[in-house]
């Protein structure tokens, strides 16, 4: 039987790696163009910077109005790509490695790590080692730098390869920033019932029955300065219900 043919079952493993490696190549990629993207609007920002916190206010604004679906745009995102642009000034560094990890990872590194030479080690083991955000945040609060620096310990980083099972690369693929980034995702039905739900409104609030009202969607959280967006928001009596994945 040809299922049970050696070379056949050595041609699907094959396949199956290259589709591995193609969809990580492919995550990567947008991974990259996403991060370019916030530095230059941190760039944008920093170059108009005596107009304060208002214009950052007034831009989260208007991107929502142009972009109603996205949910990147925060004015505490927007701080935060300000204050990317501004720590990391060398665009090929940014391009060549900083870009290579997802947003939250370097986010991490921006509030944890002050020095420039740290956050440069951090970056590069980050993409070397495959960490997740949870190891790096761990290996940062832990000292591994100063640890690595000082004992020059030996370390197998070099010999290491990326793979499109790794944690890194696992943790991209899942990063919102990504799926909010591009449009066309997995999980779009959800989004579409959402957009129909908030057509109907009126008629889907009847069916829950008296008492309820429509607050928003995608209504936006700033909780322990972390940003959550809530997919439907309702409120009966004197409780809040909330409807959300």
């Amino acid at each position: 039987m040809l299922l049970n043919n050696n070379e056949y079952l050595s041609i699907v493993d094959s396949i199956k790696s290259q589709i591995k490696i193609a969809q990580y190549k492919a995550v990567m990629n947008v991974n990259s163009e996403l991060l370019l993207l916030y530095w230059n609007v941190g760039c944008a920002i920093n170059a108009h910077s005596e107009w304060g916190n208002k214009f950052i206010e007034n831009l989260a604004r208007d991107i929502k109005l142009e972009f109603p679906q996205s949910t990147g745009f925060s004015v505490r995102n927007l701080k935060y790509m300000a204050k990317f642009a501004k720590t990391w000034s060398n665009i090929k560094f940014v391009q060549r490695c900083v870009a290579q990890i997802p947003w939250r990872h370097n986010i991490a590194i921006m509030d944890k790590v002050k020095d420039e030479k740290q956050r440069e080690w951090y970056v590069r083991k980050s993409i070397e080692n495959s960490w997740s955000r949870d190891i790096l945040v761990h290996q940062i609060e832990s000292g591994l730098y100063h640890r690595q620096e000082t004992a020059k310990k030996i370390s197998n980083y070099s010999k290491r390869l990326l793979k499109p099972q790794s944690e890194l690369a696992l943790q991209t693929m899942k990063d919102p920033y990504i799926f909010d980034f591009i449009p066309f995702k997995e999980g779009m039905l959800e989004r579409e019932i959402e957009n129909e739900l908030v057509k109907n409104i009126t008629r889907f609030l009847m069916e829950l029955g008296t008492g309820f009202a429509f607050i928003g969607n995608q209504y936006h959280l700033e909780v322990g300065k972390r940003d959550f967006y809530i997919d439907l928001l309702f409120y009966k009596s004197y409780s809040a219900l909330l409807c959300s994945h």
